[in-house]
């Protein structure tokens, strides 16, 4: 059971870390393309979100949530290395015994600074653009301060269960046969964790980077206990709470 699958995620693991140590440039530019379509959905999340903000708040949550799925659809179709996924894809291969823990750790870090510059920058343009700041601005002084408050432990728990639905999306998705087929699962999973207010580490990336231009800033060390928590529970969710368990169930665990 699921040997296959881990076969498979673990060739991927490899690839990825022999592309990190050889090429480093093409895969850091590979993990800011990620950075750049985190951000495109985060906008298209975030200014529906917040047209419906006053008239139809529920509503525009949905569709939000809804939305940002196009972030996960844009990485799997297009290309680019997204440092959640690679939590359950670099922990297979380091369960199946074909990448050490440095490459894990390796390809973890590069994927993370990747991902930060590419939201960053395609961050610090949108806010920079004008275009929808009015609105934005309004929507992130109701929702950014409610994030920034949350505790630790909320924080790394709300990380493990979305992490834990990104990556399941993205292993379903590799399963189905057909593209509405991987189309369906990822909207379906990916529209779960954002309505359901869990955190994921990459998109706070791009909404705190264009909320904090908006601003006018955002508290440092506020910012610094989300992304230490929210990344500590993705890592978990990834590797952890998905990946463990196939390995362990796998006919070659035994």
């Amino acid at each position: 059971m699921y040997d296959k699958e881990l076969d498979a995620f673990a060739g991927v693991a490899v690839s990825k870390y022999e592309m990190s140590k050889n090429t480093p440039f093409k895969y850091m530019v590979s993990a800011v393309i990620a950075g750049f379509f985190i951000v495109v959905a985060a906008i298209l999340s975030n200014v529906t979100a917040a047209v419906f903000y006053d008239t139809s708040p529920a509503l525009g949550k949905f569709l939000g949530a809804f939305l940002f799925s196009i972030a996960i659809v844009l990485i799997v179709f297009v290309g680019g290395d997204l440092f959640t996924g690679n939590n359950m894809t670099m922990a297979m291969g380091f369960y199946q015994k074909k990448v050490s823990w440095g490459g894990v750790i390796r390809v973890w870090v590069m994927s993370y600074v990747g991902n930060f510059i590419g939201c960053f920058l395609l961050g610090g343009l949108m806010a920079a653009s004008g275009c929808a700041n009015g609105i934005l601005t309004t929507y992130y002084e109701s929702i950014i301060p409610g994030k920034l408050e949350l505790d630790p432990l909320t924080l790394f728990i709300r990380g493990i269960l979305c992490n834990y639905l990104v990556c399941l999306a993205v292993f379903v998705g590799k399963k189905m046969e057909t593209e509405i087929g991987k189309l369906v699962v990822m909207f379906c999973v990916i529209t779960t964790f954002v309505l359901s207010g869990f955190e994921h580490c990459v998109a706070n990336m791009g909404i705190f980077t264009i909320s904090g231009f908006l601003l006018g800033g955002l508290p440092a060390g506020q910012l610094a206990i989300s992304f230490v928590f929210v990344t500590l529970g993705n890592i978990v969710g990834g590797a952890v709470l998905l990946a463990l368990p196939m390995k362990l169930v796998s006919s070659k665990s035994k």
